[in-house]
């Protein structure tokens, strides 16, 4: 995936999280459920490397649910 795309992706996950923030809590495991929902796995996958990789730009709220999701599959494929 270009650099272009996972800036969208970036994007788009910041959007979502300013939409689950002011649940304060559950916003990030809101926020996870959104994308196992309506996100395609490669889509979760790229978001999923660049949190990996420092996920550069990407606000708290986007990273914790990344993150969550990284540890459901995680624990799915165990």
């Amino acid at each position: 995936m270009s650099h272009d795309s996972v800036e969208k992706l970036v994007k788009m996950a910041n959007q979502i999280g300013a939409f689950f923030a002011p649940q304060k809590t559950g916003a990030a495991s809101g926020m996870a459920e959104h994308l196992r929902k309506f996100w395609t796995p490669h889509m979760r996958q790229e978001i999923s490397n660049h949190v990996k990789h420092g996920g550069a730009g990407l606000d708290p709220i986007a990273i914790e649910a990344i993150k969550t999701l990284d540890a459901e599959t995680t624990k799915g494929a165990a």
